[in-house]
């Protein structure tokens, strides 16, 4: 063991607590058990096969009120290995569930068998026809899917709210719709083709020519069958008319019985059923989509109105004028959408009965969106608008930022209520479908008997489409609240069927939540086609047994998840896993969502359990040491939270009184510090360059295990050499800024290239281009032995954090004459720790003195005020850009790419492009995290060769360097090069 391992004991929560109901039993402490485990091993190889009791844990949770702890979960890589899995399932009689984002809102994603992840090793994208159509990976998302197509003008049909997370095969699965695509841009309408891995193991590719007669051949019992039902339910003339108006409206709840009249073959019926099957019939391998025209001339406009009523009245003329979008929000939700970062604060006073319709045109040129804009003001003639809060409008806009803040809140009605919602409570979203003439007197029918069962009334949707979503919260471990739950569920059943002949699921599929009541919609004898359809199609029933098929009239109430109280910067959270995707150890470790959901489970425990000694053992290295601490998922979550912060004060807690004693020491002595740092670093490189690099990784790496890996980083052949001791000399006379070079570009060299910018440094290059344009920079002679705090700040270092915080603040105050001047940063993470990390660990004082300073990025300072008054004079071909975390998070992506733009004829940001996880020195500390982050973008970089490689942050771009094998420099190098009169 490391000499200074952190002790797991220093997170254990071990506050007073009684075990939930829910909580994972002790027997499962082991994980998987045998021979399960050493028999999947042995099929597919030991990275293939999660079996710790955290890597259970961490599965057993979705975006739904349901928890199923699954026996093990398995990462298969291709057809073959689905194959196996299913084979193997049959054999031993097991049951297989296929799990995509885990977004899911009524536990699809859950299994308590086999669990099989196709997120990870799914994903993809293969534009057709000149994106006319798309092959696209089942594990990729809508999101992802999209921004590639929007390269050709193109997009998916379907778009859900959660389409940053949720996976094409997964919407698939689901059916999922969302805000525009109604009952006729959905995955049934516009899915080109699907190759699908039936439960016998089957491949079926339903675009191939030969498809039926292959499938004949392999199973012919299950054509037989198919072709039997098709023919019984078209001799039925009644249940033929009761299956296609059941489709006139949105319907997602059971098995899509119009299959069989839309398909003349078994193939054309099961690429049919597969939709919306919730992977109850098969793998969904590969889908092939038609796209739909990119219209991006777009005009929308958030009406209030003074009740339901009214608003819902107003629906049908904006339909009738071509809407694509109509979605309502009633005042609860609007509240609650205050808590999203750009939401009008005066919202949060707005009267009960406000209701809102966020309406949308788009068009594909200007001609088509002015006829739209008077199509919309003349449904506008007449209504009854009202105006309860300062930021209303009701007035029909352009601008993309409005337009955009409109659709955040909207979207966000999930999370903001839920994460409104009582601490300690489970919530449930559910979502139905009326005919849209009855909109009105569905909401009012769903708001009484919320009220009545004691659930706070919100209630939003696509009012187009007659589709509304409600949230229902209560404590799953108390058994009245269950009850109330229940008695709820009973009657809201019996309103959307008897009284609005309504779908009990219009686009979230059937799930756990609504399979006992399947029959209450459909009748018994559509049901009992189901059960028919089912028992032909997978008679063993291996896949994915309960979810949308169940007797058990109470079957809704199984499985129903606690909410533990966690640290309150994650309390909040429901688990939607929109956070997912950004973060840079998705596909190494944990993710944020994870991390919560595995501190929920120490939770549920007794103090000492062997289940939580185990959740702790494995805690550190998958939750805390690979946290990169970019707080991307912030950006992500609807609600803001941080779970990089989180970690942070893990971090924390794990140091010992010695260890903050320490780091304290080391900022209050920086400039010797940076000194040696600067020193250490020279020397390896001299070394390096005379021995090779494999005598410092290797004694780094014995340094690493006799000390401990996340104190002691590991050489890397990608680090450069030692910075000038002597920063370029300016003058504080007529200086335009202050230029503060960051410690990183103080210690580190600039790349080196080669040719006419060898050895050019990046505060030589700012100081040049500053002048160049008249806005000379000065930087103040006294910069060393400060930074930014980033330092101590990401490794939890309080004590340390706190001094360097203060002393920078002091500092940048005096050299910007009281803030006089603006303070231009190099390296874009300092900006964000000047700007806003170092403020909560100020003193009252100096945080006043921080609000007097304006502390700008490099970038922007470029962009803003250096790029109007330069001459670009040469240019290089094609330029690829990695925008930084930080960059993100201060929202200069656009100034960065501007500058690049200035000096490549040619800009590429990567559709795949992230965080690279290299956070100052923890790709040095955790090298696999950073390979893992960066895996895609690199591979999308490597397709073609570029003739710069640019971003905004020392380390990320040795990061990316690391990751492309091309050498990455700051484009402020760059863009001295481009306006430098003559090269020299």
């Amino acid at each position: 063991m490391p000499l200074l391992e952190p002790d797991p004991e220093a997170l254990r929560p071990g506050t007073p607590r009684r075990p939930a109901p829910d909580r994972v039993t002790d027997s499962s402490a082991g994980g998987t058990p045998e021979p399960l485990r050493s028999e999947l091993t042995a099929l597919l190889g030991a990275d293939k096969v999660l079996w710790k009791i955290s890597d259970l844990v961490r599965y057993a949770s979705d975006a739904s009120p349901y928890r199923f702890l699954p026996r093990v979960v398995l990462l298969p890589e291709d057809l073959d290995d689905v194959s196996a899995i299913l084979s193997y399932a049959h054999g031993k009689g097991r049951d297989v569930v296929f799990r995509g984002a885990g977004t899911s809102l009524n536990g699809q994603a859950q299994g308590e068998d086999i669990l099989v992840d196709v997120r990870r090793h799914w994903t993809g994208i293969e534009v057709l026809d000149d994106g006319a159509r798309a092959r696209i990976g089942p594990g990729t998302t809508v999101l992802r899917a999209n921004t590639t197509l929007a390269r050709y003008g193109r997009l998916l049909g379907p778009d859900p709210a959660s389409a940053i997370a949720c996976t094409v095969g997964g919407v698939v699965a689901n059916n999922a719709s969302g805000m525009t695509a109604g009952t006729t841009r959905n995955s049934y309408r516009t899915l080109a083709s699907l190759t699908f891995v039936l439960p016998s193991g089957t491949v079926v590719d339903t675009a191939d020519p030969a498809a039926d007669e292959e499938l004949r051949r392999a199973e012919p019992e299950l054509c037989a069958a198919l072709l039997e039902l098709k023919a019984e339910i078209e001799a039925d003339a009644e249940l033929t008319a009761r299956i296609r108006a059941k489709y006139t409206i949105k319907n997602t709840n059971g098995y899509r019985l119009d299959a069989f009249l839309d398909g003349a073959t078994p193939v054309e019926i099961l690429r049919g059923l597969m939709v919306g099957s919730e992977g109850t019939f098969g793998f969904i391998a590969e889908t092939v989509f038609d796209t739909l025209p990119l219209e991006r001339r777009v005009s929308s406009a958030l009406l209030f109105f003074p009740s339901l009523t009214a608003a819902a009245a107003a629906v049908p003329g904006f339909t009738e004028a071509g809407a694509i979008a109509v979605e309502l929000m009633d005042g609860n939700t609007l509240r609650a959408s205050v808590s999203v970062p750009g939401v009008p604060a005066d919202w949060a006073a707005l009267p009960r009965e406000t209701t809102a319709l966020l309406v949308e045109f788009r068009a594909s040129d200007e001609a088509g969106q002015e006829a739209h804009e008077r199509a919309a003001e003349a449904a506008l003639a007449g209504l009854d608008l009202v105006r309860p809060a300062a930021s209303v409008t009701n007035a029909f806009t352009r601008d993309a930022g409005a337009i955009a803040g409109y659709w955040k809140a909207r979207k966000a009605f999930v999370t903001a209520v839920g994460g409104s919602r009582p601490s300690g409570t489970t919530l449930i979203t559910e979502d139905f479908a009326v005919p849209p003439a009855r909109l009105a007197d569905a909401c009012e029918a769903l708001l009484e008997l919320q009220s009545r069962h004691g659930f706070d009334a919100a209630v939003a949707g696509h009012a187009a489409h007659g589709n509304l979503h409600f949230l229902l919260a209560f404590d799953a471990a108390k058994p009245q609240d269950v009850t109330r739950y229940d008695a709820f569920m009973q009657e809201f059943c019996a309103l959307v069927v008897d009284r609005f002949d309504g779908s009990l699921k219009a686009e979230h599929a059937t799930g756990r939540n609504i399979a006992p009541f399947l029959e209450r919609e459909w009748g018994p004898r559509a049901t009992e086609l189901m059960w028919r359809t089912k028992q032909a199609i997978d008679p063993a029933g291996v896949l994915a047994p309960r979810i949308v098929l169940d007797r058990d009239p109470r079957a809704h109430l199984r499985g129903l998840k606690t909410i533990p109280k966690v640290e309150a910067v994650a309390d909040p959270c429901i688990e939607c896993g929109f956070c997912e995707p950004t973060c840079p150890s998705e596909d190494l470790t944990t993710t944020p969502r994870q991390r919560i959901v595995l501190r929920r489970e120490m939770m549920r425990q007794t103090d000492g359990s062997p289940v939580e000694s185990g959740l702790l053992d494995a805690y550190g290295y998958d939750a805390v040491d690979t946290c990169a601490g970019d707080s991307t998922c912030k950006l992500a979550c609807p609600v803001g939270i941080d779970t990089g912060a989180m970690m942070k004060d893990f971090r924390h807690r794990r140091h010992t009184p010695r260890e903050e004693r320490i780091a304290a020491l080391t900022a209050r002595n920086f400039r010797a510090v940076e000194a040696s740092a600067r020193l250490a670093v020279g020397v390896a490189d001299a070394l390096g360059k005379r021995v090779g690099d494999a005598p410092l990784q290797a004694v780094t790496r014995l340094a690493r295990k006799a000390v401990r890996p996340d104190l002691v980083p590991e050489w890397l052949p990608q680090i450069p050499g030692a910075a000038a001791r002597r920063l370029p000399a300016t003058s504080r006379a007529g200086a335009s800024a202050v230029y503060y070079p960051a410690c990183v570009n103080r210690i580190f060299a600039g790349p080196d290239g080669g040719g006419a910018d060898a050895g050019l440094s990046l505060a030589e290059a700012v100081v040049a281009v500053s002048a160049r344009a008249g806005k000379p920079v000065w930087i103040p002679e006294d910069v060393a032995g400060t930074c930014c705090a980033t330092i101590w700040h990401s490794k939890g270092y309080d004590a340390g954090n706190r001094i360097m915080a203060n002393r920078i603040v002091e500092a940048a105050w005096g050299w910007t004459a009281g803030g006089r001047l603006p303070l231009v940063v190099d390296a874009s993470s300092c900006t964000l720790g000047i700007a806003d990390e170092v403020v909560p660990y100020l003193t009252e004082d100096n945080r006043a003195l921080h609000g007097e300073l304006t502390v700008v990025d490099s970038l922007v300072w470029a962009a803003d005020e250096l790029l109007p008054k330069l001459t670009v004079f040469r240019t290089a071909a094609a330029g690829v850009v990695h925008p930084t975390c930080s960059m993100e998070h201060l929202g200069d992506v656009g100034q960065l790419r501007a500058v690049a733009e200035a000096c490549a004829d040619e800009v590429v940001v990567p559709d795949d492009a992230g965080c690279c996880a290299f956070a100052g020195d923890r790709g040095m500390l955790h090298k696999e995290l950073t390979d893992s982050a960066t895996a895609k973008e690199a591979a999308e970089v490597d397709r073609r060769s570029y003739d710069a490689y640019l971003s905004a942050n020392r380390m990320c771009e040795i990061g990316m360097e690391r990751a492309t094998g091309h050498p990455y420099r700051s484009a402020l190098i760059e863009l001295e090069h481009a306006t430098r009169p003559t090269v020299r």
